[in-house]
């Protein structure tokens, strides 16, 4: 039997949602100059936490925090792709007003 989408075409889930019922999603019919600031956003916060990365030493750094810093740049990097793909979406379907 086919399973029903919980969400409209509208709605698309982020993919770094791991639950059953993705609580963070993207309005698809959002202003694709708002979709693409929130994909630059988290995509910028992404490069200057690895400039930061880029820059440090990590002689007195502890083990553990790479995961947590990882995890941290997956988040940020996915969710800004998966708003590009929307946003690239989007303005390829544009249509100047007539």
């Amino acid at each position: 039997m086919q399973s029903l989408n919980p969400f409209p075409n509208r709605y698309r889930p982020l993919q770094t949602n791991l639950t059953d019922s993705p609580p963070l999603i993207i309005d698809t019919e959002a202003n694709p100059q708002d979709i693409l600031e929130a994909a630059l956003q988290r995509i910028r916060a992404s490069s200057e936490l690895l400039r930061t990365l880029h820059c440090q030493c990590f002689e007195q750094g502890d083990v553990e925090d790479i995961p947590h810093i990882t995890h941290a740049l997956y988040l940020l990097t996915q969710d800004g792709c998966d708003l590009l793909k929307v946003a690239q979406q989007r303005m390829l379907n544009w249509k100047a007003p007539a």
